[in-house]
């Protein structure tokens, strides 16, 4: 009795909220004999989810970082910057735009895109011997995922530091390195990513790098740049729970 209410109460909602489509195809077609269109008409694509929607998506981590960081790269102007992991459809493409970028992953791409210079790599590897290659580097929401399996890595529970030390020896001395993360209290939701402490990620970049700018996009999605970290920041992981941590940071 219930299942068959939920159903009902469904099919109630599809109605009223879809009635609309039909009077506009109705109307659509009238104008459409009124004024001889040349084009077969038929209802065999109906899109009822967008009607009331906002013109796009302008917040959240991915977003956010892909443009601030490109504009990073745009204003530093390095002799080669490099990407390990990051979006191919986001940060990737923008640097694009006005340069070469030399782009890493664990997965294939097979696509071949004009400034981007693809090479496939585990960057967890023992193996992995690139060594002062640039002066220029990202990682941007990717380190989380490695050692996790998901991309079809190996398993590792060290993945992330192992492919941040190949990550370091990769860049120059002096060079810089743009990296971010999900933030907040430090713990893996397995096997989508790990999060990490604002602490934690401190005592782990200062280590290698000085940190020139940090940044983050809190839990509602809206980007803070350029911010002047305190212990009450550090403490509260920016009163995050799963927000996204932005660094500049440069090789000592």
């Amino acid at each position: 009795m219930i299942k068959l209410r939920f159903i009902n109460s469904l099919k109630a909602y599809r109605k009223r909220n879809t009635s609309w489509f039909k009077k506009d195809y109705k109307l659509f077609s009238k104008l459409s004999e009124e004024q001889h269109s040349v084009f077969e008409l038929s209802p065999s694509f109906p899109c009822v989810k967008e009607k009331n929607t906002d013109s796009g998506v302008a917040n959240g981590a991915y977003f956010h970082q892909d443009i601030y960081v490109a504009r990073q790269v745009f204003y530093a102007n390095p002799i080669k910057h490099v990407d390990v992991g990051s979006r191919i459809d986001g940060f990737v493409s923008h640097v694009a735009v006005f340069r070469k970028i030399y782009v890493y992953d664990i997965r294939p791409l097979e696509s071949t895109i004009e400034n981007i210079y693809f090479e496939q790599a585990d960057f967890m590897s023992t193996y992995f011997s690139i060594e002062n290659n640039c002066d220029s580097i990202s990682s941007l929401h990717a380190l989380e995922h490695f050692g996790l399996g998901r991309y079809g890595d190996p398993i590792d529970p060290l993945g992330h530091i192992k492919g941040f030390s190949n990550i370091t020896k990769m860049l120059k001395k002096g060079g810089r390195f743009y990296f971010s993360v999900p933030l907040g209290t430090s713990r893996i939701e397995f096997n989508a990513h790990r999060i990490f402490s604002l602490k934690y990620l401190l005592d782990w970049v200062s280590r290698d790098f000085k940190v020139i700018e940090f940044s983050y996009v809190d839990d509602r999605g809206d980007i803070h740049e350029n911010i002047e970290l305190n212990d009450e920041l550090i403490n509260s992981n920016c009163d995050c729970y799963h927000g996204c941590a932005i660094f500049v940071l440069q090789k000592q």
